[in-house]
């Protein structure tokens, strides 16, 4: 995961295993997703269904990880290729912390053990508007594809209305909707039938 670049980013449960039993769920998992991922990325949209979720993010510009890590005496005093190394460390962990976190509390809530999500999450380049558009379709989609909802914005756990609405998020929703357009052309664009050549990711 490199600076500045866009990623599809996407893991799913163990086995038959969910990693949302119930309402509450979700939202834990979203701030853990603020706690340990948006020091260092920028969310645009995401889906949290039952047994797997889909983010879009971008990690954030190096200036920026900068700024987040040089709080820390100790990086202050490492040298520049050391800066550099501990920063993509620190990209890397924040995900297996969020995983980390995220597993302990639901194993002893749901007294479990072991691990819960499939070691190695998964990535797709976000290499222009054109895919940025498609895969936040995609994303928001997942729900109506799984047979969940027959609507997109009937769907409470993923962005679709966070991006919609004009209440405070922590979204970087000015960028989205400009990228499509404005909101009318992110809701038409949303009544489209979904782009088949994004495989789906269950």
């Amino acid at each position: 995961l490199y600076p500045s670049h866009f990623y599809h980013l996407y893991n799913h449960a163990n086995g038959s295993e969910n990693l949302f039993r119930e309402e509450k769920n979700y939202q834990f998992f979203l701030e853990k997703v603020r706690k340990y991922l948006m020091p260092f990325m920028n969310i645009y949209a995401y889906c949290l269904m039952p047994n797997h979720f889909h983010l879009l993010i971008m990690i954030k510009e190096e200036k920026q990880l900068y700024e987040v890590l040089s709080t820390s005496s100790s990086f202050k005093k490492l040298r520049e290729q050391d800066q550099i190394h501990t920063m993509y460390n620190k990209i890397s962990k924040s995900l297996s912390n969020l995983f980390s976190s995220y597993t302990q509390s639901y194993n002893r809530t749901y007294q479990r053990r072991g691990s819960l999500f499939i070691p190695n999450f998964k990535t797709n380049d976000i290499e222009d508007n054109l895919a940025f558009c498609a895969v936040t379709h995609y994303i928001h989609a997942n729900p109506v594809h799984h047979g969940f909802v027959k609507d997109i914005k009937d769907w409470k756990h993923s962005s679709f209305l966070s991006l919609c609405s004009d209440k405070p998020t922590k979204l970087e929703r000015d960028y989205v909707l400009a990228i499509f357009g404005n909101r009318q052309a992110f809701l038409n664009y949303h009544a489209k039938p979904i782009d088949r050549k994004y495989k789906w990711h269950d």
